[in-house]
């Protein structure tokens, strides 16, 4: 036998005996990675767990239940009473819607005056967004003995009670620059400032941080639970 033929024989098994251990070494490897990281799947969904029952955000999420109830309830009590819309009274009304209400708003018209018309429409675009306070209209001609007792002079005249009683009003557009084309933002502006109506704050900011719970809440369901949808 060729004594090279031999040398290289042995050389070709021991070459091959070293890629067979390296190949079970990656081997070995691998499976040590995949218990790793199973593991630590299963450490996520566990604390996923305990989030999920975390009593602190348990107690927050039922105040906010609580309170979102409290106000819808609040609402349509309000709107029980005439909230939430620009509506016509007459003069035997007056004294129950007026006193009713914790806060109202009352524009003295005349049917044929522009200016009570213009009145009307900002008002009318400012009652469903202050459902607080009552918005109303009651016509001068047809009530004489509240335009007498309240000594309307001048029309438009939006006069402003607070539990029942005259506070303020507002005597044609002297108090909103005098011209025809003031925006609803000044009247509301003035409204605000007189406070018969509570300054909001910025209702797309409230729906942002509603949407961001909402997704968070849902996205930490999903997480645990592979079937939710």
């Amino acid at each position: 036998m060729d004594p090279n033929s031999v040398k290289s024989t042995f050389s070709n098994l021991a070459l091959g005996e070293v890629m067979a251990a390296a190949a079970r070494n990656l081997q070995k490897e691998m499976v040590t990675q995949q218990k790793v990281q199973a593991s630590s799947s299963v450490h996520e969904e566990v604390d996923l767990d305990e989030l999920m029952d975390d009593p602190e955000l348990e107690r927050l999420h039922a105040e906010r239940t609580a309170a979102l109830k409290k106000e819808a309830e609040k609402r349509q009590a309000l709107k029980k009473q005439g909230h939430g819309e620009y509506r016509e009274i007459t003069e035997g009304d007056f004294l129950a819607e007026v006193t009713r209400s914790e806060l109202v708003v009352c524009h003295f018209y005349h049917k044929e005056f522009y200016r009570c018309k213009i009145m009307d429409k900002h008002l009318r675009s400012l009652a469903p967004k202050y459902i607080d306070t009552k918005f109303i209209k009651l016509d001068a001609e047809n009530a004489p003995f509240f335009v007498a007792k309240l000594a309307v002079k001048t029309l438009p005249c939006v006069i402003l009670f607070r539990k029942g009683i005259a506070v303020d009003r507002l005597i044609g557009f002297q108090d909103i620059g005098g011209k025809d084309d003031f925006s609803t933002r000044s009247l509301e502006n003035l409204l605000i400032k007189k406070g018969i109506i509570a300054e909001k704050k910025n209702d797309d900011d409230d729906e942002e941080e509603d949407d961001y719970s909402d997704s968070r809440h849902r996205t930490v369901r999903s997480s645990v639970d592979p079937d939710s949808d």
